[in-house]
């Protein structure tokens, strides 16, 4: 019930964003129009950067549902809900009911999953991959397990390759690795089925590399798909020199940090977790010397191996993108292992009080800092609900957010710095009613919390967590004309005519939904950059590329042309065109024409 409120309602509204949603959608949307499903595209031009599973997926559900916002959200929805299967049932096989209960429910309620699945991103079904492969290995060490284990984790891992790269290989193999050195387990290595199980990998996730090289291909001009991909967007990515530079690196500091946030609110039972963990290790350091060869510690059970291998998984991802470049949601694999040790933690410390009647893991502090953010957080948007209550209701959020710098963009997150106590006239519902749910459900969490009535406690904060989240999708829904060009597309289709041209200026990011809801080709005026660049070097890319000088000569032409402006261009084009007609304004995106 918990997963059917937040993410079931989600997946029909608000309409698809501008940049990253729409350009995927876009590229699943082209592989059903061209019927390659090798060479994505974009606009007409190659889009190479990406692999190609979650397009494949979308592109599926466009031929089975038609080309809508569910079908476009429904593989990532359906990602989600498997990644809480799994962690149930992990859960439950290494910790018991208890935790298996938790972790599925932490995996829904969790502020980051369900941020980062707003945008049509395969970060969470890469994260599906890589859990669910490292728990086939895991499970594939016991004492008689079956070979197609091994197999199937092989498979996870191919699969994973094939929807964002060779990091799908890097976390997992890297996790394994230091699991098998910590535990002695490597001895064990011919078990492993590594020459079959190779062939098994390539045969699976070769295929779509060979073709895609084949007939992408690079000349003395430009660079083919190999280097592209592999190089640049691999290599070059980690070591921060990748061209072009479209992304940010976040500040060691609020790298860490921010964890707390994207966790929350589970991240403030870490003490529970870690206290758990030290437990193991005291546990473990105090056994005989039959549990030990040569120094090494062994794990000797399920619960204890799994326990290692989820502080392993996470800390491979953390440091891997502490010293890559990173956007907050790169670090999404390390999700799944942190909220099951944070599950295991909390039910481990819940189980010590009821029965020894004795405070432990934090469980009680943990609450009431949590009440404390809840009480905090509510009293915010109580002052700002406040501070709106005379100001009219706005129907475009756009006109009453503060802009910042753009260049900030680069960050998923930095359209939360555009918040103005303005804006709350027209998020009064969903913050009114968040602004009750952190009030009440934290304390009352806190209250059970004392009483030691830890699973009630657990549920009340979970349910709370729901409500907040809804509530977060109806401002959402209000950030739609802000966050998506939809509604301006709208207006263009209501007007134009086949032989009618229609252009962005600028990078196509701004204006990208364009494209998925005119479904027609776009030119792009000094736009030949970013995701946009490398398509371009190929000879038989579409002459869409065009310069200031193109836009004056076809804008005093004859026919008709109609030109998307993002607000941060606005000045610009004022400047190139003193001769135009507005046709919409939207959120400070305007959509001029050459005609009336």
């Amino acid at each position: 019930m918990v997963f059917l409120a937040i993410y079931v309602g989600s997946m029909f509204t608000p309409g698809l964003l501008d940049d990253a949603d729409s350009t995927h959608a876009e590229a699943a949307r082209e592989m059903v129009v061209t019927g390659d499903y090798v060479t994505l595209h974009v606009n007409g031009v190659r889009y190479l950067e990406k692999a190609p599973l979650p397009y494949w997926l979308v592109a599926f559900n466009y031929k089975v549902f038609g080309v809508n916002e569910f079908s476009t959200r429904l593989p990532m929805v359906l990602s989600v809900m498997l990644l809480g299967v799994l962690a149930f049932c992990w859960g439950r096989r290494a910790f018991g009911e208890r935790t298996g209960i938790y972790a599925g429910l932490f995996v829904y309620t969790c502020a980051g999953v369900y941020l980062f699945t707003r945008v049509l991103i395969p970060d969470v079904l890469l994260s599906l991959l890589i859990a669910a492969a490292m728990y086939l290995f895991l499970t594939a060490l016991e004492p008689g397990a079956t070979a197609w284990r091994w197999y199937a984790g092989y498979a996870m891992m191919a699969l994973g390759v094939l929807t964002k790269g060779l990091i799908a290989l890097v976390f997992p193999c890297g996790a394994a690795f230091f699991f098998l050195l910590v535990t002695g387990e490597w001895r064990r290595w011919r078990e492993f089925r590594l020459v079959s199980g190779l062939v098994f990998f390539l045969a699976i996730a070769a295929p779509w590399h060979i073709l895609a090289g084949l007939r992408n291909p690079g000349t003395a001009e430009h660079h083919g798909f190999f280097w592209f991909y592999f190089v640049n967007e691999h290599f070059l990515r980690f070591l921060g020199k990748r061209y072009p530079r479209d992304y940010n690196k976040l500040p060691a500091t609020l790298y860490w940090t921010l964890h707390l946030v994207w966790l929350f609110p589970w991240s403030l039972y870490l003490p529970a977790a870690v206290k758990t963990a030290a437990q193991e290790w005291r546990d473990q350091d105090s056994r005989s010397g039959a549990t030990r060869q040569s120094g090494i510690r062994r794990q000797s059970d399920f619960a204890s191996r799994t326990r290692l291998l989820c502080w392993l998984l996470a800390g491979v991802v953390l440091i891997f993108f502490a010293v890559s470049t990173n956007q907050e949601y790169y670090t999404f694999p390390a999700y799944l292992p942190l909220l099951l040790l944070l599950a295991d933690g909390m039910a481990q410390c819940e189980r010590a009080e009821c029965e020894r009647e004795v405070r432990a893991g934090w469980l009680a502090p943990s609450a009431g800092l949590l009440a404390m953010i809840g009480v905090a957080a509510s009293a915010m948007l109580v002052v700002g609900l406040w501070q709106s209550r005379n100001l009219p209701f706005e129907a475009d959020i756009g006109s009453v957010l503060g802009k910042q710098d753009t260049n900030a963009y680069t960050l998923s997150t930095s359209h939360m710095l555009d918040l103005s106590y303005a804006s709350f006239a027209a998020l009064r519902l969903p913050a009114a009613l968040a602004a009750v749910v952190l009030l009440v459900a934290p304390l009352l969490s806190f209250l059970l919390r004392l009483f030691r009535r830890h699973y009630a406690a657990t549920w009340v904060l979970a349910a709370g967590l729901a409500v907040f989240l809804v509530a977060a999708h109806i401002a959402l829904g209000r950030f739609g004309p802000y966050l998506s060009s939809k509604q301006l597309a709208g207006e263009i289709a209501a007007r134009a005519r086949p032989e009618d041209r229609v252009m962005i200026y600028g990078d196509q990011a701004f204006g990208s939904s364009l494209l998925f809801y005119l479904r027609r080709p776009i030119d792009l005026v000094e736009g030949r950059t970013t995701s946009m660049w490398f398509g371009s070097t190929f000879a038989d890319a579409p002459k869409i590329y065009l310069s200031d000088a193109d836009l004056q000569r076809d804008w005093a032409g004859d026919g008709r042309v109609f030109l998307f402006v993002p607000p941060h261009q606005k000045a610009r084009v004022d400047g190139l065109l003193p001769a135009k007609f507005v046709i919409a304004d939207v959120s400070g995106k305007y959509v001029y024409s050459n005609r009336p």
